[in-house]
């Protein structure tokens, strides 16, 4: 009875001694800072490998990495955020498992909802557009603050993105607050 009780008590402390806030994971399509914390990526870069691949995402879903605690499915219900791929799957659909590394929680992030399908999309199909002449790299950083949202399920919300698409003579940079976008022009987001 006294371990029953010493292991009700005591394990999920241990459990949460072992929560990483900064995980550095390198993939073949990504590298990736991820917090184990906040269930969520902290930074991420790629390079686009597809400007123009056509394989089909039919089937796919988001999986979770063995020995990294990540965000699921549950982050994602009944709520405002999609599962908004950093590296996004279009920059990948030309090989079929670049395909299906993008679809890692390690590559998903807490994104509204308008945000993901409008301005943020219309960007990464710009990405895309650039890489038809010459090589792509993107970094993306998520900005989190103490007044961060924390969902019930565990993941914290990001409250903006930077990201930074850089070729061989340019480089450009947006920030984007988490919320439904104001304007629908992602120009309008760009920073110095």
């Amino acid at each position: 009875m006294r371990f029953i009780l010493f292991t009700l008590i005591f394990l999920p402390l241990f459990s949460l001694a072992q929560v990483r806030d900064s995980v550095f994971v390198k993939t073949p399509i990504f590298n990736v800072v991820y917090s184990e914390k906040l269930q969520q990526p902290k930074w991420i870069e790629y390079s686009v490998k597809c400007s123009d691949g056509t394989l089909s995402r039919k089937g796919l879903d988001f999986y979770t990495e063995k020995g990294i605690v990540t965000s699921n499915h549950y982050d994602y219900e009944n709520n405002i955020y999609d599962k908004g791929h950093l590296a996004p799957a279009a920059d990948f659909n030309c090989d079929k498992d670049y395909l299906k590394q993008s679809f890692s929680y390690l590559n998903c992030v807490l994104q509204h909802e308008k945000l993901n399908r409008g301005v943020w999309r219309l960007l990464e199909a710009h990405e895309r557009e650039l890489a038809k002449t010459t090589a792509v790299n993107v970094e993306i950083r998520m900005v989190y603050s103490p007044k961060s949202i924390k969902l019930a399920t565990g993941a914290t919300v990001p409250d903006a993105f930077i990201k930074i698409i850089t070729t061989k003579n340019t480089k450009e940079k947006y920030y984007f607050k988490n919320e439904e976008p104001k304007l629908s022009d992602f120009k309008q987001y760009k920073i110095k």
